[in-house]
Order: structure tokens, then C-alpha cells, then sequence
């Protein structure tokens, strides 16, 4: 019995099935681009959107993903137009009103922008979205209003959510950074949960794989950006672009802090310190904060990296071997981002977009988690 060409066609078709397209993102509050980062480089998904405030952390996100799809802007601007479609939506609105560090101000007018993202959701309908920020987020009054939308009559009804703490260890990252995971699924699709945990602590990534490939010992006097580099964008002109090997830069220290840096061990803080070289606040204090002038260590991960991680006085942010702290570079490896990546902006003002990015393996693993469950269904 034959055929014809049909069914050896159809046999063909099961072989090897046609390209998937990827999965459209808006990124909200999107930073130097991290959760972007992570989300294209599982080659699932194509950045269509972003939006955010800060020119310096646009203009980097620009020079990476390209300046005609970035909007430099208040988000309740920008969320008042025409908006794309979008198959997900991600962010994480402005947390120094939640930090653990600071004030904690419940009246920071940044507490309030997770209402735009909220907005957003609601004009795109989205199949699903990722919405990520500090732990403390989810014990505030502004995630109980949040999660109230989504109960009977609430603007987003039609959705439902997973919420959890998860650390970026445990999903790729070489660092110890806990983050508020809420992941939200239409209520036309099978839901999403938070995914469990992926690496088991005897596989965590550490310093050393992040960094171990560098020189580490940066050249005496070698503190600033290459001078007289700039670039037009936005119609504004900012410092850049920069390539991540030009941020391996270090700071002048004073023989006092040379001292203090060479009597801390692997692993050590200011407490290992001789009272000669104790600040005297310290000398009163031997109890507390154990990551002050702390040293890394090579075979673990790094502590969270922050804004301020060229300070050593803000946490364990000394170099294992180098008496130094960690280059901008070190930090934003430890961030994930490859050294592909471009910078724009100060040395102040890159610190902070490598400090309050997502790391990139962590997004990564959110990535494929959300995309395999929205194929499957």
C-alpha cells in the first residue's frame, strides 16, 4: 500500500520540527539589564520593551540591547501610551524603601511604583510575568495591597501567583543574594510555580570560577575610566561606552588601609585586626556585623554585591589574595555579566547599575523555567 510523498513528509515533520519563535519580554524598572541579560541569553525570548529612569543605567542597557526599544522615562508616562504585546512581562520596582539596609521608609515614594507595574500587566496581558525584589518586600503593606489585586474583582483576577525566597546560589549565580520571587501565570494556562532549587550547595559556583581566569593585581595608580570616552544617546551625552575589561580598576588607598587589608586573613574581617589598627568605634564594638572589611575566599560564593562593593568598610569585599577591594569588573562578573557586556556612565554611577542588577545566571534559570512551563502548556 502506498502514500504517495504525505506521509514520509509527515514523518519528517515529527523529525524535526519547525523553529519555535521566541517568547516576547517587556522588562520594567529595567536597570543596566540584568533580568534582560538572562532572559536572551537562553536565546528563548527577544526584549521587545524597556523601561527605565536613570539615563546612566538606559544608556548601558542601550548600548546592549539597542537604544530603539529602551524607554528613558517615568514609567507612569510611558505606561499611559499605546503598549506592545508581550508574552511576559518582568522587573523589580525600587526597593531602597524595603532594604534591610537604610532607613526602611514606608513613605519612599519608590514603594510605590510597583502600582505602575501593576498598570502595565493590565493594559499587556501577558501569559505570564516575573516580578522580583529584596526579601523584606514581602512582609510590607505594599505587597498585601499588591497580592489583594488578584483575589475576587481585583484588576488582575485573571491571574494567579507563586511566591517565594530563593537564592541565587541555588539557581547558577556565584553569590549569596536572596531575593523575593513572584511569578504569575493567566489563569488560562496551567500555573507556574517558583521553581525549587536547582544546584545543591556542593555544586554552588564561588569566587574562584567567576574569577579565577583574571590578573589580579591591577597596576599601581590604575583608578579611573578611560578618559575623554563618550557617547550620544537619548539626544544627552553620558561617559562610555566602556568594555568590562576597562573596569578592572582599583582605588588609592591610604597606608593605613594598605595596613588594616594586609593583617585580614582569608576569610577574616575587622575583627582579626590588632587594636593599633582598629577604628575606635571598632575597638568599643566586638560583636556584630561579621562582613566588615571582610576577605572573600576563593572556594565559595561571594557575599551579595551591593552598590558600594568598592568599599571594604560596607562588607566583605576585600580580593582573596590582593589587598584591595573588588575591581568593578570582579563585581560584575559576579553578577554574571560576560565581558562582552558595555558600560556607560561615571565609576560611581556603574557601581550602582552592577550592584542593583539581577545576577545573570539566576535570571537565566527564571528564563527557562517560565518558558518551559508556558511551551508545555
Amino acid at each position: 500500500m502506498t502514500c504517495g510523498g504525505r506521509c514520509w513528509q509527515s514523518v519528517s515533520d515529527r523529525l524535526d520540527p519547525p523553529p519555535v519563535s521566541p517568547l516576547r519580554v517587556i522588562d520594567l524598572f529595567a536597570g543596566c539589564g540584568g533580568l534582560s541579560e538572562g532572559f536572551r541569553s537562553t536565546g528563548l525570548y527577544e526584549p521587545t520593551v524597556a523601561v527605565e529612569q536613570d539615563l546612566f543605567a538606559a544608556a548601558t542597557y542601550a548600548a546592549n540591547f539597542g537604544e530603539d526599544h529602551v524607554y528613558h522615562g517615568d514609567i507612569a508616562d510611558w505606561v499611559q501610551g499605546d503598549l506592545p504585546e508581550a508574552d511576559v512581562v518582568v522587573g523589580g520596582p525600587p526597593c531602597q524603601g524595603f532594604s534591610n539596609l537604610g532607613a526602611k521608609r514606608e513613605d519612599d515614594l519608590r514603594n510605590e511604583l510597583w502600582a505602575r507595574y501593576v498598570d502595565t500587566l493590565v493594559k499587556v496581558r501577558p501569559k505570564a510575568f516575573l516580578l522580583e525584589n529584596v526579601d523584606r518586600f514581602l512582609k510590607t503593606r505594599q505587597f498585601g495591597e499588591f497580592r489583594a489585586q488578584f483575589g475576587k474583582g481585583g484588576r488582575l483576577s485573571d491571574y494567579e501567583i507563586d511566591v517565594d525566597v530563593l537564592r541565587a546560589t541555588d539557581f547558577g549565580s556565584a553569590q549569596l543574594r536572596k531575593r523575593a520571587i513572584v511569578i504569575g501565570t493567566h489563569r488560562d494556562i496551567e500555573k507556574i510555580p517558583v521553581p525549587s532549587t536547582r544546584v545543591s550547595a556542593a555544586a554552588w559556583r564561588t569566587v574562584k570560577h567567576a574569577l579565577g581566569d583574571l590578573e589580579p593585581r591591577i597596576p599601581q595608580g590604575h583608578v579611573d575610566l578611560p578618559k575623554g570616552r563618550e557617547c550620544s544617546v537619548f539626544g544627552e551625552t553620558v561617559p562610555g561606552v566602556y568594555t568590562a575589561r576597562e573596569l578592572h580598576i582599583t582605588r588609592s588607598y591610604t597606608p593605613l588601609s594598605q595596613q588594616r587589608f594586609s593583617a585580614i586573613p582569608t576569610g577574616g574581617n575587622r575583627f582579626n585586626l590588632p587594636d593599633e589598627l582598629k577604628a575606635p568605634c571598632w575597638r568599643k564594638h566586638t560583636s556584630g556585623a561579621g562582613d566588615v572589611m571582610g576577605r572573600l575566599v576563593w572556594d565559595k560564593p561571594s557575599v551579595t554585591i551591593r552598590t558600594e562593593f568598592f568599599k571594604p568598610e560596607k562588607g566583605r569585599y576585600l580580593h582573596p589574595d590582593e589587598d584591595r577591594a573588588l575591581s568593578h569588573l570582579e563585581a560584575a562578573r559576579l553578577q554574571g555579566f560576560s565581558d562582552d557586556f558595555k558600560w556607560c556612565g561615571s565609576k560611581l554611577e556603574i557601581a550602582r547599575q552592577i550592584g542593583n542588577a539581577v545576577p545573570v545566571e539566576f535570571a537565566a534559570a527564571l528564563a527557562n523555567h517560565i518558558e518551559e512551563h508556558l511551551r508545555n502548556s
